[in-house]
């Protein structure tokens, strides 16, 4: 019986270590938080941090195993890379696992490989902050401040000017494990929102394309992603930018196999900036959506693939319009119940809830504090504009 490493065992990654039980594979899991559910799952559980290479190293050692999966994760990323480099098992290349999990190296890449790149600098938590404001001056208004390892918008701060600085290095610091930190010039763009989404490659070729318009949410500062719409209402040549650039930068970082994660502005002249191409799944069940949109297993092939053997994507668009609606509440508190509007009910497909009556509620800064998800299908365009622009409406959480 052949084995599996999967790294991660939080909530949206249990379907991965069900899906390789159903496939037939052993199920090894890492995950460091001694209460995360996918040890009842697991077949066998060591409670290891999924970035401590040296602790997954032994076990995959130890277990003999045949692949390593870091489904939906990017912490685990490059440590499930190394390992399964050293053991000889399907792997891409870890120096490109890197620069992808990385944003200044990721940046550094883009400029000299001639991919449209915004002019950034970085610097380190605890920098001289007047020289940080004189670095800031030789960059154009708006800027943007984050983390140089984070992902889903965390830690990012949008500045009209200079005020405000402070704040947005301890707030970008607060979601830095490398305490590395990046300003960048904000893309403006004629296109209404942030394109996101996976791809999958197989032996080099993008084989799914899978790009989507993201949902922001319209409290704080509006840049966590709170859902995913599909067609993004991008137009054709917006679409075939987008993938003649993907595919030349999974060529560049010769990229082998795998879902990635994908991220991307269209500037004025539609010229495409990566924000981010992770190198994992996508979270808040992305994978799980455009399974549904093509009538594929997006999980299935990431086993698979990581197994070693090709994945079967067959890509044939089912009719319909899609979205997913992350649930979140603004403020703490207690969980008492889902409100859904009677105007959209027939249109929820599928509910994913987290949290049972009475639990705690934190106030929604990222995707860890989610609720749930909710995955609606439309008939028409109209229709899901119209669930678009009233998400708060039609949709809200109960607290005690």
């Amino acid at each position: 019986m052949k084995k599996i490493l999967l790294l991660g065992g939080s909530a949206q990654q249990v379907i991965a270590i069900k899906t390789a039980k159903r496939l037939g594979y052993y199920t090894v899991l890492c995950d460091y938080l001694p209460d995360n559910p996918g040890q009842y799952a697991a077949d066998k559980y060591y409670n290891v941090s999924t970035t401590d290479v040296e602790a997954v190293y032994k076990v995959a050692m130890d277990e003999k195993v045949d692949g390593i999966l870091a489904y939906a994760s990017d912490p685990a990323a490059l440590p499930a890379a190394i390992v399964a480099e050293r053991l000889g098992l399907p792997s891409n290349p870890s120096a490109s696992v890197a620069v992808l999990g990385v944003k200044h190296n990721f940046r550094k890449f883009l400029s000299e490989n001639a991919f449209a790149c915004p002019r950034n600098f970085t610097f380190n938590v605890g920098a001289d902050i007047e020289e940080v404001k004189e670095k800031i001056q030789e960059l154009d208004f708006p800027i943007v401040v984050k983390p140089t390892d984070s992902s889903g918008s965390k830690g990012v701060t949008v500045l009209k000017s200079a005020e405000g600085l402070n704040a947005a290095i301890a707030w970008a610091e607060s979601y830095s494990r490398n305490k590395i930190l990046i300003v960048e010039e904000f893309i403006e763009s004629n296109f209404p929102a942030v394109i996101g989404g996976d791809i999958f490659v197989w032996d080099g070729q993008i084989i799914l394309y899978g790009e989507m318009s993201c949902l922001r949410g319209n409290h704080g500062n509006g840049l966590v992603p709170i859902g995913e719409r599909y067609p993004g209402g991008m137009n054709e040549k917006q679409i075939n930018n987008i993938h003649t650039e993907l595919q030349r930068l999974i060529t560049a970082l010769d990229i082998r196999f795998g879902e990635l994660n994908i991220e991307i502005l269209l500037d004025k002249e539609d010229n495409v900036h990566f924000l981010e191409v992770g190198p994992r799944a996508g979270g808040n069940m992305i994978p799980i959506q455009l399974s549904d949109i093509f009538g594929i297993d997006l999980v299935e092939a990431n086993v698979l693939a990581a197994m070693g053997k090709k994945p079967s994507i067959n890509q044939q668009k089912k009719k319909g319009y899609f979205v997913t609606y992350v649930l979140h509440s603004y403020q703490n508190g207690k969980f008492d119940g889902v409100f859904i509007s009677d105007l959209i009910i027939d249109n929820v497909y599928r509910k994913e809830i987290y949290k049972e009556k009475g639990d705690l509620v934190e106030t929604f800064d990222g995707a860890g504090k989610a609720i749930g998800i909710l995955f609606l299908r439309f008939d028409t365009e109209m229709e899901l504009n119209l669930f678009c622009a009233n998400t708060e409406k039609l949709v809200s959480i109960s607290l005690m």
